[in-house]
C-alpha cells in the first residue's frame, strides 16, 4: 500500500514537472506593427503593403488613433495570390482597436491589406489606422 501510495507521488510529481517545463517553452503570441495610413475624412479605400520579410501571420488587428472610423471591410492579399475578404461592420472608437481577425489557413505571408471605412468630415487631424500582425 504504501508503494502505490509512493508510486503515484512519484508520477505526479513527474507530471507536474514535465507540464511546467513544456509550458516555459511555449512563446505566446508576438504582435508586430505592419504600417500605418492617414485616412481621408469620409468614406473611402486605403490599402497597407506588407513586405515577405516581415514573416507569416496568423491574426490581424486594428487600432485607431485621433478619429473614431467604422471599418467595412478588409481584403487580405496573400503572396501565393489568394484574397481573403473579411467583413467588418465595426465602428472604432479614437483609441480604440478592433477585435483579433483570425487569418483562414493558419500562418499566411500577407502581401498587402485594403481597407473600406468611412469617418466623419471635421477639423483637425486625420483618422490613423495602424495594422498589426500576430506570429
Amino acid at each position: 500500500m504504501k508503494t502505490t501510495a509512493k508510486k503515484r507521488i512519484a508520477l505526479t510529481s513527474f507530471g507536474i514537472i514535465i507540464f511546467l517545463l513544456s509550458s516555459a517553452f511555449v512563446q505566446p503570441p508576438r504582435w508586430e506593427y505592419l504600417g500605418l495610413r492617414k485616412v481621408n475624412k469620409s468614406f473611402d479605400r486605403d490599402e497597407i503593403a506588407v513586405t515577405a520579410i516581415e514573416g507569416s501571420f496568423n491574426a490581424l488587428k486594428l487600432q485607431v488613433k485621433y478619429r473614431a472610423l467604422t471599418m467595412y471591410d478588409m481584403k487580405v492579399h496573400y503572396r501565393n495570390g489568394s484574397v481573403e475578404d473579411i467583413k467588418l461592420r465595426v465602428h472604432i472608437p479614437a483609441g480604440g482597436q478592433s477585435r483579433v481577425i483570425d487569418l483562414r489557413g493558419g500562418n499566411r505571408v500577407i502581401t498587402k491589406v485594403v481597407f473600406r471605412y468611412e469617418t466623419k468630415a471635421d477639423r483637425g487631424k486625420r483618422a490613423e489606422i495602424r495594422l498589426f500582425g500576430r506570429h
